[in-house]
């Protein structure tokens, strides 16, 4: 349960129609097996007790009260298990027969659900509870119960039974509102052909639409089959995700962990949770230990890529296109009869260039209209250098040289700066004095300058303010750099012109670099990620602390699970720190960025989604990192 992960199950047990005393003894058992799982939820069928097909049987003592029987020994069951039991059962209550779930824990029972929407043998649950006397306990009943972690309360669920998921409106929309992060939807549907697919389909929209987890438990085998088929399909799914599937036609258990945090944070985003639900909900109260959760669920190195080939091309050309589409607005809106690209051979540079041919394209303009500028200075390299002119070439732009040494030297001279100490004003000089160049070229050729930067250097801060920082529109600036990577590589994979494919995917082997210290025998000297880090871990940090707002002590435990064998402990730490201690030192940088287009879920324009002052203060953020540090004996 720690950082909001709970370990769930969803349950087909082997029953036998109308047989109680063998499905409460399934019941027990499988409660026991996922109980050594560390399973903290459980989730079992609609009228997994008596079995869903009962038929008329539903109105017997016989049966009714030997389904009350097996109740008192799964109480019994439950009273050594961190676990909370959703079980479906007939009960005969108040003078009506209701289809309930039953919300055992600790050998208790804690609230018992009707079904919301019953029909045939089963009377429509009301929705306000009342407290009625069960199994020598008073206990809430009525559709409208949460069920709330006093520990956690991230980990509060509320139950949905059978079709009432079906339902135009379901009642898992009002328990989401109410505050409901979980539902457990104990089920006994039957199946058709086509049913698993929308099923499937249904539950994973509905998961995400609501920003909650489903726990859904569906009968299966056992069950009756004189006019149904039930499948056992049982799934469970996080806000769109379907985190763990049964297979359809096969009795068991699944186990997923959600993430309640998780669920949690999506809600503060999401203005439709703004308001609570209109209706009255009563809220019962279990105590759970707080404990390290070990986790099945598993996390993408790069999440912002997907890991499915046809996918990750379609997500590319996607990504291309909606870039251009921007750009090609900007253009048209500005009457520019240029575009100028400050050309360096790198990475971010290519994708500009890329982008803006595709956009011209768009536009009917002749891409000779491109005006790309190499500007090599004192780190230029001569791979790179090669690389920015044969890909200007290609695409038929317009190349011009603008050696900018001399400007710089002269530079340092008028401000008193020794050559010979390379530091940040060494650097950023550079920088400045090429955005500069292209800004006046642009004005000489009534153009706009097309920016470069993308979103993980935007999040570092690493980019020179008042230089490689601003442009007239900055078409890669919500792309991160890990992405930039495979778009390049997608375009090379496209193109049928050999020398522009080789040379894309040099760039894509060139080391990530600004290029701003004389190279050593010729060879790239100032590289990126050794200065600030791995590209791919703050990627993976950056879309996990903005997209879900993963706390830093969280994010190290997954990036461990995630990158084991690649990275150890102390240098995610390290990397960890510094991408947390920038991303706020830097703020100032993103408060006046350029336009560009948003393209993903992640983003960082201060008109865009993520607002943020630039004074705002990292303490509580670094205050986990010293704990980390501390947990870790880092001296």
């Amino acid at each position: 349960m720690k950082y909001g992960y709970i370990k769930t199950a969803a349950v087909t047990p082997d029953v036998l129609v109308a047989d109680p005393l063998f499905n409460g003894k399934m019941v027990r058992e499988s409660m026991t097996k996922a109980a050594a799982e560390q399973v903290k939820l459980i989730v079992f069928p609609e009228l997994c007790l008596s079995s869903a097909t009962c038929g008329v049987l539903f109105t017997q003592d016989v049966l009714l009260d030997q389904v009350m029987d097996e109740l008192v020994l799964i109480k019994e069951c439950s009273k050594e298990q961190e676990m909370l039991t959703v079980v479906g059962a007939p009960l005969f209550l108040m003078g009506q027969l209701y289809n309930c779930a039953v919300v055992i824990y600790k050998g208790s029972v804690l609230g018992i659900v009707p079904k919301a929407n019953a029909a045939e043998w089963f009377a429509k649950g009301a929705k306000d509870a009342e407290w009625i006397s069960f199994l020598g306990e008073t206990v809430p009943f009525g559709c409208n119960i949460l069920f709330q972690c006093a520990a956690m309360r991230n980990f509060t669920f509320a139950c949905e039974i059978g079709d009432d998921v079906w339902a135009p409106v379901s009642p898992a929309a009002s328990h989401a509102l109410a505050g409901a992060t979980v539902i457990a939807a104990p089920a006994a549907t039957f199946e058709t052909a086509t049913k698993g697919d929308y099923r499937r389909n249904l539950l994973a929209v509905q998961s995400g639409k609501l920003a909650a987890a489903y726990v859904y438990a569906e009968a299966g085998e056992g069950e009756s089959t004189t006019d149904f088929i039930f499948g056992g399909q049982n799934l469970i799914c996080e806000n769109g995700t379907v985190l763990s599937e049964g297979k359809r036609f096969e009795n068991g258990m699944i186990i997923g962990d959600i993430d309640v945090n998780l669920l949690a944070g999506e809600r503060r985003k999401n203005a439709g949770f703004k308001n609570n639900s209109n209706e009255y909900y009563d809220v019962v109260e279990f105590v759970m230990a707080k404990e390290e959760t070990p986790l099945t669920r598993t996390f993408s190195k790069t999440p912002f890529i997907p890991e499915d080939k046809e996918e990750r091309a379609r997500r590319c050309e996607e990504i291309l296109t909606m870039q251009a589409l921007g750009l090609k607005k900007r253009l048209s809106h500005a009457r520019a009869q240029t575009a100028v690209i400050g050309i360096s051979g790198g990475l971010d540079s290519t994708l500009a260039l890329l982008v803006t041919a595709r956009a011209f394209d768009m536009l009917g303009m002749p891409r000779e209209k491109m005006i790309c500028v190499t500007m090599p200075c004192f780190g230029t390299t001569d791979r790179t250098y090669q690389n920015a002119l044969t890909m200007t070439k290609e695409l038929g732009a317009t190349l011009r040289e603008v050696n900018i040494m001399k400007a710089v030297t002269q530079h340092f001279e008028d401000i008193g700066h020794d050559m010979n100490v390379r530091n940040v004003a060494y650097e950023n000089a550079q920088a400045r004095e090429r955005t500069q160049v292209i800004m006046d070229i642009a004005n000489d050729n009534n153009g706009m300058v097309i920016g470069t930067g993308d979103l993980s250097e935007l999040a570092l801060g690493w980019a020179t303010y008042n230089g490689d920082h601003m442009s007239m529109y900055c078409v890669n600036g919500d792309v991160p750099k890990m992405l930039v990577r495979h778009i390049v590589t997608y375009a090379a994979e496209m193109t049928e012109q050999e020398g522009l494919k080789r040379s894309l995917l040099d760039v894509v082997d060139t080391p990530v670099s600004p290029e701003l210290l004389p190279p050593v025998d010729g060879e790239i000297a100032q590289k990126t990620e050794d200065l600030v880090g791995p590209y791919e871990l703050h990627d993976f940090f950056l879309y996990y602390m903005l997209r879900f707002g993963f706390t830093p002590k969280k994010i190290f435990r997954i990036a461990l699970q995630t990158f084991e064998g690649e990275y150890d402990q102390f240098v995610i730490y390290k990397w960890l720190r510094t991408f947390c201690w920038r991303f706020f030192a830097q703020q100032y940088k993103r408060s006046c960025l350029p336009d560009g287009p948003k393209v993903g879920s992640v983003d960082i324009s201060p008109r865009g989604s993520f607002k943020m002052g630039s004074d705002v203060s990292s303490a509580a953020w670094m205050k986990q990192m010293d704990e980390l540090k501390e947990e870790l004996g880092i001296e």
